[in-house]
Formats: structure tokens, C-alpha cells, sequence
């Protein structure tokens, strides 16, 4: 038996090899980017000096920002112009945008002039300078170099207090504050913001998860909502749950130091019941304690349809986005560069996918906490219509003391909180161990968190095993998993100098992936995509057929029929943050599409027994990548190598 899978083994390696679909040529794909990999983990925020910071105001220089109030109209953003001046320019002026707008407390005044958040708390203890929420240089004005005057705008969101911006100089180094503009200030500080949906406990059940500065004992927080399309629905309203957290619940800093800032109040309602693949209508509301009712915007959804359920199914995964710069703000330059770009291309494309997967470094925060609002607001358009479902990564959890199973501090004293606050995945038992299952009509997800062990013996190990378990694989036939490190195959350069191509210990998890007979694994993390062939212990089990028409217009996609004998691995960590290369050398020969581009997987599932398979490049909306799987139930049940229990006779 040894020989024979030996050589089954090697002649499903030669073909597959053979047939690999290569997006660039192996020279291009082996040079590894230039840029060093530990920029990819500085918030540009950080390099701000804000402890040296000093207040040394100049009578001969003045900034000013309008309109002075804003969202008079129920916005929940708007831009504002800012006109600054100072008398002797240097290309170390810089504008930033503080909030609250006092002065006094950002540059450490006294603690008589701090402001005490809805939690009881500090804004910030005297002496701790507040980072600022953005700053451009002045010199992005064009004027100001010869006339020390000029212009810029900036958009602003409805974060819950006002806004004032300052004019240093000395650059980030030796920052000095040498003007204060005027305050600005939406109309209605407190009012709900962004809604955000996901999938509730059961498939027939939605989460609307928003923000506001409203607590319970103030106004009482619903989603008021109704089936459209049915004469006389009644609209129905559901209670929301509120949450927030303080600077006790973070691990260190600057999270709970310099880049703390109160997050206000986070309300979770649950929509029950719904009908499979109908559209409802919501709107977030408020009742105030005199029976007035706030209303944040109106929206819509289209309910999941039932597991097993045959329509037109359409999903997004992708990883590593971060915040977008619409303003041009310098703090997000190169940390982000696609990150506005696909949100652009997503916002465009919503009419044709169903639900998002963003599995981890969601809004690359690293412990300045207003960067949460900022994403929220950015992803609003997208996750306010379909359901945003999300993934633990590095940068939301890693740090240092807190029991996770990496060490070091990636999320910046973050540890988890504000992700798991702001974004809610009702199907997880515990919001600490965000690991969940999904269930969208044929396709079922186990979405892992690589930040906690997963090896045979933890608990996250058996409710993953449990969760591919659970898979009706006549009526969901498509099994993917979905996690933020790659735990399979990845070619980024690290992985290849570790020796595993994967996380460390990553693989063992094959087992359940070949026992279940998983479809897809997609990860993020590595800022690249790279897709493998169907692959189980290093070697290709199933090679495509000759290359037919693609999806959406692809005429070059790989063809799959019939079992797979493994699981195809892709990484997707290309949704914004700074792209990589890949490792020197020869290309593994599992490693069968690879693209240094900007961009979302996108799964199309019309019936049981197909699935199409797309990479969507951000910029210009071109399939770079595409493949097909064809195959009927009794190619799910075949055995193939270690899938069947040892003992049956089919075997």
C-alpha cells in the first residue's frame, strides 16, 4: 500500500506541475519586494513625538477650519476647510486633527481641564498628551512654501465630541504647537452611526451592530425593520444590546495610553426570523427618555438563504485592508496604499456578492483607537447592506502576557478589545475565542482564529472538527475554511526561510482538512495572493483539465472535475496594506498562481455541483486569477489518501 500512494503521489505532482495556471513568470514572482517588512507594522501615527510636544503660540500665525457645524442634516460626515498661515514656512509645518477639542488637556494641561468620558473615566490622565485622529503637512498646500498661507480639506466623521485642528512646527520630532483653530461640531454629537451587519446565531437571524454616545440610562437603542415587497408588513422593532469598554480593559500601549479615546457606546440588535433570500429594510433608532426617537440612516439587506438552499450565492474574502486616505492624510501614506481602493471597488461591485469575509488586521488601529471609528465609517456603504464577517488577526490580538498563542505585541495593547466590540460574530461562543461557523445556503464556513492554539487537543480544535463535521455535503457541498495567518501553504519569504511554508505547526490541522474533505482554505496575513493546487502533505492531488471559459469573462480558468483528493489554499492578504514578494528561488511545486496585486477573492456558487473561483484586481475590476470545480456528491464521499477512517473496508 506504501508504493502504491508513493506513486500515485508522484505521477499527480508531475501532471499537476505540468498544468500549473501562472499569473508571472517565476523571475518576476521570486524577486521579494524591497520594502522592509517591519514597516508594514508602524502606525505612522506612532512616529508622531506628541510626549515632546510643547505649546510655544506665535501671534503671527492662525488657522481656521469651516463650516463650524456640521451634519445639520443628519450627516454622519462632512469635509471641512482648513485656512492656515504662520510667517516663516518650513516643510516642517504640519495641521492636525484633535478630538475633543480642548487644548489644554491634549498637550498634558492640568487635571482640572480634563474631560470625564460616559464610562467615568479620564479623557486622559494630566500630563498624557492625546494623539491626533490625522495630520497632513502644510506643504501639501502648494502656496505655502512661498506665502506661508494655504488651504486643504479634510473629512471628518461623527465621532461623538468635537474637533479642532492645531499648526506645529519642528516636524514629528519636536513638535510645537503654534496655533489653535476655532471648534467644529456636528449638530448631534451623540447620534447612531454606521450601522454594520453580520450573520446572528442561526442562518435566519441578522445582527445590526452601530455606534453612538447614547448609554442605556439616557435612550433606549432598536432597530426598527420590515420585509419589503409585501403589502401591509408591519415594521417590527428590536431591542439592542449596548456595550463599551475603558482604558482598563487594554493590555498597554499606546492603547491605553496616548492612543486611547473613548469609544463611546457599541448596541447589538438581533433580526429574527427572517425569510431566506428576501429584502428587509432597517433604520437604527434611539428613544430618549421623553419619548423622542434619534434615527441614524435607513438601510437594506437580503436575508441568507437556508442551508442547502440552490440560487445564485455570491461571497468575498479577503484580509489586510486598513484605513483608506479620500483626504490625502499623511498618517495613512504607504501604510495602506490600496486600502481605499478596494473599499471603492467593493462599494462598486455590491450588487453582485452577498456577504463579506474579512478575516483579520482589520483597520490596522495599533493602539490609536479613533482609527476604529475611521474604519467603521469607511466600510459603512459595504457593511451596512451585506453581512461583514470577520476573522481575529495580529493586529487586533497579539500582545504580550494575555494568553494568546503568539508573542510579541502587534496590536499595540490592543489585545482584542476593540475589535471584538466594535464588530460582532454572534455564532461564537465566546467573543475572547472568535472562532465560528457560517452557514450561506450551499456553502458552509469554519472561520478559525489563528491568535489561539489550534492543535489536536485545544478547544479550538474540536469545534472545528465539530464544525466540518456539521456540513451537509449533499446540500452544502462547498466546505471552506477561513483564518488570518496561513496555516497551509504560502511562498511568502519568511515561511520559506522558517522551512514550512506555513505558519509553525500550521499543518497540523491536514488531518481534519483531508478527513472533511475541505474545499478551500483562505488566509490573509502575507500582503500577496497566491493560490495552490489541490494539495495534501506537499503534493498536488488533482490536476485541471484543459483550460475553458472563466467567470466573468476569464477565458483562462482552470477546470477541476471530479474529487479534489485535497484542499486548495489561498492567500488573500492583498485588501489594502503595503504588498509583498515572494521567497528567492524555485518555485514549490504547489504553488500554481501568484499576483503582487490589490484585490478580493470572490466565490460564485449557482448550484450544487459547481463553483467558480475568481481573483478581483481592486484597481480596474479584472479576474487575475480564476478556476472552476465540477463534480457531483459522490465525489465528495471518495476516499482519497487519509480521508477514510482506517478501519472500513474502503480502504
Amino acid at each position: 500500500m506504501g508504493a502504491a500512494r508513493g506513486v500515485l503521489q508522484a505521477a499527480l505532482l508531475l501532471a499537476a506541475a505540468a498544468a500549473a495556471f501562472l499569473l508571472v513568470s517565476p523571475a518576476a514572482a521570486a524577486a521579494v519586494n524591497s520594502t522592509s517588512a517591519t514597516l508594514d507594522n508602524i502606525q505612522p501615527l506612532s512616529t508622531l513625538n506628541m510626549a515632546a510636544a510643547r505649546v510655544a503660540m506665535d501671534a503671527g500665525s492662525a488657522i481656521r477650519a469651516s463650516p463650524e457645524l456640521l451634519g445639520t442634516n443628519g450627516e454622519d460626515s462632512a469635509w471641512v476647510t482648513v485656512n492656515f498661515t504662520t510667517p516663516a514656512p518650513t516643510d516642517g509645518h504640519w495641521i492636525a486633527l484633535f478630538s475633543p477639542a480642548d487644548f489644554d488637556l491634549i498637550m498634558g494641561g492640568k487635571q482640572s481641564s480634563s474631560r470625564i468620558n460616559a464610562a467615568g473615566e479620564d479623557e486622559a490622565p494630566a500630563g498624557l498628551p492625546i494623539a491626533p485622529i490625522k495630520y497632513k503637512f502644510a506643504n501639501i498646500s502648494p502656496s505655502f512654501m512661498s506665502s506661508g498661507s494655504g488651504d486643504t480639506s479634510f473629512l471628518l466623521i461623527n465621532q461623538r465630541y468635537d474637533y479642532a485642528f492645531g499648526l506645529f512646527s519642528g516636524g514629528k520630532d519636536n513638535p510645537k504647537l503654534v496655533a489653535v483653530s476655532n471648534k467644529i461640531s456636528f449638530a448631534n454629537p451623540k447620534a447612531p452611526v454606521f450601522p454594520r451587519l453580520s450573520q446572528g446565531k442561526g442562518w435566519n437571524e441578522m445582527a445590526v451592530t452601530w455606534t453612538s454616545g447614547y448609554n442605556v440610562d439616557e435612550a433606549y437603542p432598536f432597530v426598527e425593520w420590515r420585509m419589503n415587497g409585501k403589502e401591509n408588513a408591519r415594521a417590527r422593532r428590536s431591542p439592542a444590546d449596548t456595550l463599551t469598554f475603558t482604558r482598563n480593559h487594554l493590555c498597554g500601549k499606546p492603547a491605553n495610553a496616548e492612543g486611547y479615546r473613548d469609544p463611546g457606546f457599541i448596541h447589538t440588535a438581533f433580526l429574527k426570523n427572517l425569510w431566506p433570500n428576501r429584502e428587509y429594510s432597517y433604520q437604527i433608532g434611539h428613544e430618549l427618555l421623553d419619548g423622542t426617537i434619534v434615527w441614524g440612516k435607513s438601510s437594506t439587506f437580503r436575508a441568507s438563504p437556508s442551508p442547502g438552499q440552490a440560487s445564485l450565492q455570491r461571497i468575498v474574502i479577503f484580509g489586510d485592508m486598513g484605513l483608506g486616505q479620500s483626504d490625502g492624510s499623511n498618517e495613512l501614506a504607504g501604510f495602506q496604499p490600496g486600502a481605499q481602493v478596494t473599499t471603492e471597488r467593493l462599494i462598486k461591485d455590491l450588487p453582485n456578492y452577498d456577504a463579506v469575509f474579512h478575516i483579520g488586521d482589520l483597520s490596522y488601529a495599533n493602539g490609536f483607537l479613533a482609527q476604529w471609528d475611521q474604519f467603521t465609517a469607511q466600510i459603512s456603504p459595504v457593511a451596512s447592506r451585506v453581512p461583514y464577517m470577520v476573522a481575529s488577526g495580529n493586529h487586533e490580538r497579539t500582545s504580550r502576557d494575555t494568553g494568546g498563542f503568539y508573542g510579541g505585541d502587534d496590536s499595540h495593547g490592543e489585545c482584542g478589545v476593540p475589535a471584538e466590540t466594535y464588530f460582532r460574530a454572534p455564532a461564537a461562543a465566546n467573543r475572547g475565542k472568535p472562532w465560528y461557523a457560517a452557514d450561506h445556503g450551499m456553502f458552509r464556513f469554519c472561520v478559525g482564529d489563528t491568535e489561539h492554539d489550534w492543535r489536536p487537543g485545544t478547544a479550538q480544535h474540536a469545534f472545528l472538527d465539530g464544525c466540518f463535521a456539521a456540513a451537509d455535503r449533499k446540500h452544502q457541498p462547498w466546505l471552506v475554511f477561513a483564518a488570518h495567518r496561513p496555516l497551509g501553504y504560502s511562498s511568502n519569504e519568511y515561511y520559506a526561510r522558517e522551512g514550512s511554508f506555513s505558519e509553525p505547526m500550521g499543518r497540523t490541522l491536514q488531518p481534519l482538512w483531508q478527513k472533511h474533505r475541505v474545499d478551500l482554505a483562505v488566509y490573509g496575513h502575507v500582503h500577496n495572493y497566491e493560490r495552490t493546487c489541490p494539495v495534501y502533505e506537499n503534493t498536488c492531488t488533482a490536476a485541471p483539465a484543459a483550460a475553458g471559459g472563466g467567470a466573468n469573462g476569464s477565458s483562462s480558468a482552470a477546470a477541476y472535475t471530479g474529487a479534489l483528493g485535497g484542499t486548495i489554499h489561498v492567500v488573500a492578504g492583498t485588501g489594502g496594506a503595503r504588498l509583498r514578494g515572494y521567497a528567492g528561488g524555485e518555485w514549490p511545486q504547489w504553488s500554481a498562481a501568484r499576483s503582487e496585486s490589490y484585490g478580493y477573492v470572490k466565490l460564485t456558487a449557482r448550484d450544487h455541483s459547481r463553483l467558480e473561483f475568481e481573483f478581483i484586481r481592486s484597481d480596474d475590476d479584472e479576474v487575475l486569477d480564476a478556476f472552476t470545480i465540477t463534480r457531483g456528491y459522490k465525489d465528495v464521499l471518495a476516499c482519497a489518501v487519509d480521508a477514510c477512517d482506517p478501519h472500513t473496508l474502503a480502504n
